[in-house]
């Protein structure tokens, strides 16, 4: 009898149609949690208004210096220089604040960064100074547009293996107030280019090369503006505005040349500290000083 019944047990078991699941496709299937159907967001492909708006501002500041430069008002076009540098330093941080980061956004940066900070410093210099002095002259202007260039080329493939404290080579930026602060300070003094024209002719050269080298300038990016400060650091921000408001041309000029030489200050410490000089890393230097 219990034979009997292993039998008609497992032949009522053979009987038993196995419970089909609704088929899912892969698709559907990888969005199936615990029976619910979770649709992810639709990709945004749109563009953001805010910080290209900035960057447009910025474009055009540069194109604008390159018109005023033709209309020999050298004056106005170092201004608008400074101007896109302001508006370029505004739109990335617009874009972490307001979460509207984009690869058309850095895309269009680095384009709107070449003509303001590339093109447009190396044709003001030539048309104030440099264009008499023939083939050297235009020399040295490419060779600070082509800096440019391959500046932020290298910048934009590094981003992800640079030290964030320190830049890899003069920033653009600062290389092209480096060039118009000085057609700025010289302009205002009434001194023409053609005066100074080998001066003017090696600041050029200098900030084109420093643009590609490897010399670490310390890129303010680990400074916390969200942290308190004693009082007295309030007060040395409201001294640095009167300073520059007294004498823009002078006081803006005299922070760069500081700035563009602190690289080589650094480097030259490194090396003598015997610290690596190559700020290509992902990880910190295990000897940093805190």
């Amino acid at each position: 009898m219990s034979i009997f019944n292993n039998r008609k047990s497992k032949a009522k078991a053979g009987n038993v149609k196995p419970l089909r699941l609704p088929k899912l496709s892969l698709r559907r299937a990888s969005r199936h949690v615990e029976g619910d159907l979770i649709t992810p967001p639709a990709r945004n492909r749109g563009i953001y208004l805010l910080p290209n708006a900035f960057t447009t501002a910025a474009l055009f500041c540069g194109f604008y210096a390159i018109v005023m430069a033709m209309n020999m008002q050298f004056s106005n076009a170092a201004v608008a220089i400074f101007a896109a540098m302001v508006l370029d330093g505004v739109d990335g941080r617009v874009a972490r604040l307001t979460n509207t980061q984009s690869e058309f956004g850095a895309q269009y940066d680095s384009l709107s960064d070449m003509v303001s900070f590339g093109a447009a410093p190396a044709l003001i210099v030539y048309e104030w100074s440099l264009r008499g002095m023939g083939k050297l002259g235009w020399l040295a202007a490419f060779v600070y547009c082509a800096g440019a260039a391959l500046r932020l080329a290298r910048f934009n493939t590094n981003i992800a293996v640079v030290d964030k404290r320190f830049f890899q080579g003069l920033p653009s930026p600062a290389a092209a107030a480096l060039v118009a602060g000085f057609i700025w300070l010289m302009d205002d003094l009434r001194i023409a280019g053609t005066d100074f024209r080998w001066l003017s002719w090696t600041i050029t050269l200098y900030a084109g090369l420093t643009m590609v080298t490897n010399v670490p300038f310390y890129s303010f990016k680990d400074v916390n503006f969200r942290k308190s400060v004693p009082f007295i650091a309030i007060f040395l921000i409201v001294l640095i505005f009167v300073a520059v408001s007294s004498d823009p041309p002078k006081v803006l000029f005299g922070l760069f040349v500081v700035y563009g030489l602190s690289g080589y200050g650094v480097f030259f410490w490194r090396l003598l500290k015997g610290r690596p000089v190559s700020i290509v890393q992902t990880e910190p230097d295990s000897g940093e000083e805190k």
